[in-house]
Protein backbone atom coordinates (compact mmCIF):
# COMPACT_ATOMS: atom_id res chain seq x y z
CA UNK A 1 0.00 0.00 0.00
CA UNK A 2 1.37 3.64 -0.90
CA UNK A 3 1.71 6.40 1.78
CA UNK A 4 -0.61 8.77 1.79
CA UNK A 5 -0.14 12.35 0.61
CA UNK A 6 1.44 14.74 3.08
CA UNK A 7 -0.02 18.05 3.41
CA UNK A 8 2.55 19.95 2.01
CA UNK A 9 2.71 17.52 -0.98
CA UNK A 10 -1.17 18.28 -1.86
CA UNK A 11 -0.23 21.93 -1.20
CA UNK A 12 -2.39 22.04 2.24
CA UNK A 13 -1.50 24.10 5.32
CA UNK A 14 -2.82 24.03 8.53
CA UNK A 15 -3.56 26.98 10.80
CA UNK A 16 -2.30 25.70 14.44
CA UNK A 17 -4.88 28.35 16.25
CA UNK A 18 -8.01 27.47 14.50
CA UNK A 19 -7.33 24.57 12.54
CA UNK A 20 -8.48 25.68 8.88
CA UNK A 21 -7.04 24.10 6.36
CA UNK A 22 -5.70 26.50 3.61
CA UNK A 23 -3.84 26.58 0.37
CA UNK A 24 0.13 27.09 1.13
CA UNK A 25 1.30 29.63 -0.59
CA UNK A 26 5.06 30.94 -0.81
CA UNK A 27 4.83 34.07 0.89
CA UNK A 28 6.33 34.62 4.47
CA UNK A 29 3.43 36.80 6.02
CA UNK A 30 1.00 34.56 4.75
CA UNK A 31 -1.88 35.10 7.23
CA UNK A 32 -5.53 32.58 7.80
CA UNK A 33 -8.24 34.12 6.34
CA UNK A 34 -10.29 32.98 9.36
CA UNK A 35 -8.66 34.03 12.75
CA UNK A 36 -6.16 35.94 10.74
CA UNK A 37 -2.96 34.02 12.34
CA UNK A 38 0.45 33.60 10.79
CA UNK A 39 0.76 30.55 8.59
CA UNK A 40 3.77 27.68 9.45
CA UNK A 41 4.08 24.49 8.12
CA UNK A 42 5.51 23.89 11.57
CA UNK A 43 5.60 25.36 14.99
CA UNK A 44 8.38 27.36 15.26
CA UNK A 45 11.30 26.25 17.43
CA UNK A 46 9.00 23.74 18.76
CA UNK A 47 11.57 21.20 19.75
CA UNK A 48 14.43 23.59 21.54
CA UNK A 49 10.86 25.71 23.46
CA UNK A 50 9.78 22.47 24.54
CA UNK A 51 12.52 21.40 26.20
CA UNK A 52 13.34 24.54 27.88
CA UNK A 53 9.69 24.50 29.07
CA UNK A 54 9.56 20.67 30.40
CA UNK A 55 13.15 21.19 31.75
CA UNK A 56 11.92 23.98 33.80
CA UNK A 57 8.86 22.56 35.20
CA UNK A 58 10.89 19.71 36.59
CA UNK A 59 13.75 21.73 38.43
CA UNK A 60 10.13 23.19 39.71
CA UNK A 61 8.39 20.33 40.66
CA UNK A 62 10.96 19.26 43.03
CA UNK A 63 10.80 21.85 45.80
CA UNK A 64 6.88 21.79 45.01
CA UNK A 65 7.13 18.27 46.30
CA UNK A 66 9.68 19.04 48.88
CA UNK A 67 8.27 22.45 50.36
CA UNK A 68 5.22 22.26 52.34
CA UNK A 69 1.92 23.41 50.37
CA UNK A 70 -0.24 24.07 53.12
CA UNK A 71 -0.52 25.28 56.99
CA UNK A 72 -3.29 23.89 58.96
CA UNK A 73 -3.90 25.41 62.65
CA UNK A 74 -6.29 24.16 64.77
CA UNK A 75 -6.33 24.52 69.02
CA UNK A 76 -2.95 25.58 68.58
CA UNK A 77 -1.78 22.27 66.89
CA UNK A 78 -0.21 23.83 63.70
CA UNK A 79 1.32 21.09 60.77
CA UNK A 80 3.09 22.18 57.41
CA UNK A 81 1.75 19.35 54.89
CA UNK A 82 4.07 18.73 51.84
CA UNK A 83 1.63 16.73 48.89
CA UNK A 84 2.87 13.29 50.24
CA UNK A 85 2.58 13.93 53.83
CA UNK A 86 -0.91 15.41 52.63
CA UNK A 87 -1.99 12.31 50.72
CA UNK A 88 -0.94 10.32 53.78
CA UNK A 89 -3.00 12.30 56.25
CA UNK A 90 -5.84 12.16 54.20
CA UNK A 91 -5.49 8.39 54.05
CA UNK A 92 -4.79 7.62 57.68
CA UNK A 93 -7.81 9.77 58.65
CA UNK A 94 -10.32 7.43 56.99
CA UNK A 95 -10.60 9.34 53.68
CA UNK A 96 -8.96 7.41 50.83
CA UNK A 97 -10.70 8.53 48.23
CA UNK A 98 -9.40 12.07 48.30
CA UNK A 99 -6.20 10.64 49.03
CA UNK A 100 -6.39 9.06 45.76
CA UNK A 101 -7.60 12.01 43.92
CA UNK A 102 -4.78 14.34 45.36
CA UNK A 103 -2.36 12.04 44.47
CA UNK A 104 -3.25 11.49 40.88
CA UNK A 105 -3.27 14.50 39.86
CA UNK A 106 -0.15 16.18 42.60
CA UNK A 107 2.28 13.21 41.59
CA UNK A 108 1.11 10.40 38.67
CA UNK A 109 -0.08 13.27 36.47
CA UNK A 110 2.89 15.08 36.27
CA UNK A 111 5.08 12.36 36.00
CA UNK A 112 2.84 11.02 33.69
CA UNK A 113 3.49 14.39 31.36
CA UNK A 114 6.89 14.41 31.97
CA UNK A 115 7.25 11.08 30.67
CA UNK A 116 5.29 11.00 27.68
CA UNK A 117 6.77 14.54 26.57
CA UNK A 118 10.42 13.43 26.85
CA UNK A 119 9.45 10.58 25.17
CA UNK A 120 8.13 12.40 22.12
CA UNK A 121 10.74 14.60 21.97
CA UNK A 122 13.51 12.00 22.02
CA UNK A 123 11.36 9.50 19.34
CA UNK A 124 10.91 13.22 17.40
CA UNK A 125 14.57 13.91 17.05
CA UNK A 126 15.75 10.52 16.35
CA UNK A 127 12.94 10.17 13.83
CA UNK A 128 11.74 6.94 15.01
CA UNK A 129 9.00 5.03 13.19
CA UNK A 130 8.46 3.35 15.99
CA UNK A 131 4.16 3.75 17.18
CA UNK A 132 3.72 6.81 15.59
CA UNK A 133 -0.17 6.15 16.45
CA UNK A 134 0.19 5.19 19.98
CA UNK A 135 2.39 8.62 20.13
CA UNK A 136 -0.21 10.91 19.05
CA UNK A 137 -2.80 9.31 21.25
CA UNK A 138 -0.16 10.13 24.03
CA UNK A 139 -0.19 13.25 23.02
CA UNK A 140 -3.62 14.15 23.03
CA UNK A 141 -3.76 12.19 26.38
CA UNK A 142 -1.16 14.70 27.64
CA UNK A 143 -3.29 17.85 26.50
CA UNK A 144 -6.26 16.70 28.37
CA UNK A 145 -5.13 15.73 31.35
CA UNK A 146 -2.85 18.69 31.68
CA UNK A 147 -5.43 21.09 33.43
CA UNK A 148 -6.73 18.49 36.13
CA UNK A 149 -2.71 19.08 37.66
CA UNK A 150 -4.37 22.22 39.27
CA UNK A 151 -6.30 20.46 41.42
CA UNK A 152 -4.36 20.85 44.23
CA UNK A 153 -3.72 24.29 44.09
CA UNK A 154 -7.73 24.60 44.04
CA UNK A 155 -7.83 23.02 47.30
CA UNK A 156 -5.45 25.22 48.66
CA UNK A 157 -7.32 28.56 47.31
CA UNK A 158 -10.49 26.62 48.38
CA UNK A 159 -9.79 25.49 52.11
CA UNK A 160 -7.82 28.92 52.54
CA UNK A 161 -11.00 30.75 51.78
CA UNK A 162 -13.64 28.86 53.67
CA UNK A 163 -11.72 27.74 56.95
CA UNK A 164 -10.78 31.19 58.58
CA UNK A 165 -12.01 30.82 62.32
CA UNK A 166 -9.49 32.36 64.14
CA UNK A 167 -7.58 30.60 66.80
CA UNK A 168 -9.95 28.17 66.35
CA UNK A 169 -9.04 26.67 62.98
CA UNK A 170 -6.81 28.12 60.38
CA UNK A 171 -5.29 26.64 56.58
CA UNK A 172 -2.56 28.91 54.56
CA UNK A 173 -1.10 28.11 51.99
CA UNK A 174 2.82 28.41 52.04
CA UNK A 175 5.79 28.72 48.67
CA UNK A 176 5.65 24.70 47.81
CA UNK A 177 2.15 25.59 46.22
CA UNK A 178 3.47 28.79 44.27
CA UNK A 179 6.25 26.08 42.85
CA UNK A 180 3.58 23.50 41.94
CA UNK A 181 1.31 25.42 40.20
CA UNK A 182 4.14 27.31 38.11
CA UNK A 183 5.18 23.64 37.27
CA UNK A 184 1.48 22.75 36.29
CA UNK A 185 1.41 25.92 33.76
CA UNK A 186 4.92 25.30 32.75
CA UNK A 187 4.17 21.88 31.77
CA UNK A 188 0.93 22.92 29.83
CA UNK A 189 3.16 25.63 27.98
CA UNK A 190 5.40 22.61 26.78
CA UNK A 191 2.69 20.07 25.68
CA UNK A 192 1.27 23.29 23.36
CA UNK A 193 5.11 24.13 22.40
CA UNK A 194 5.00 20.52 20.87
CA UNK A 195 4.47 19.88 17.52
CA UNK A 196 2.81 16.90 17.15
CA UNK A 197 3.08 16.70 13.54
CA UNK A 198 6.95 16.13 14.26
CA UNK A 199 6.14 12.51 15.40
CA UNK A 200 5.43 12.07 11.40
CA UNK A 201 8.60 13.39 10.32
CA UNK A 202 12.02 11.20 10.04
CA UNK A 203 14.79 13.34 11.49
CA UNK A 204 16.68 14.51 8.45
CA UNK A 205 13.77 16.23 7.33
CA UNK A 206 13.05 18.41 10.31
CA UNK A 207 13.27 21.97 9.81
CA UNK A 208 15.53 24.80 11.25
CA UNK A 209 11.87 26.38 12.16
CA UNK A 210 10.39 23.10 13.84
CA UNK A 211 13.79 22.74 15.96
Amino acid sequence: MSALPRAHELGLIGCHVCGLVCRDTPMDDAACPRCGSALHRRKTASYARTWALLIAGFLLYIPANVLPIMRTASLGDVDDNTIISGVMELWNKGSPDLAVIVFTASILVPMTKFFVLTTLLVSARRGSNWARPQRAKLYRLVEFIGYWSMLDVFVVALLTALVQFGIFSLVAPLPGVIFFGLTVVLTMLASMSFDPRLIGMAGPTMTDESR
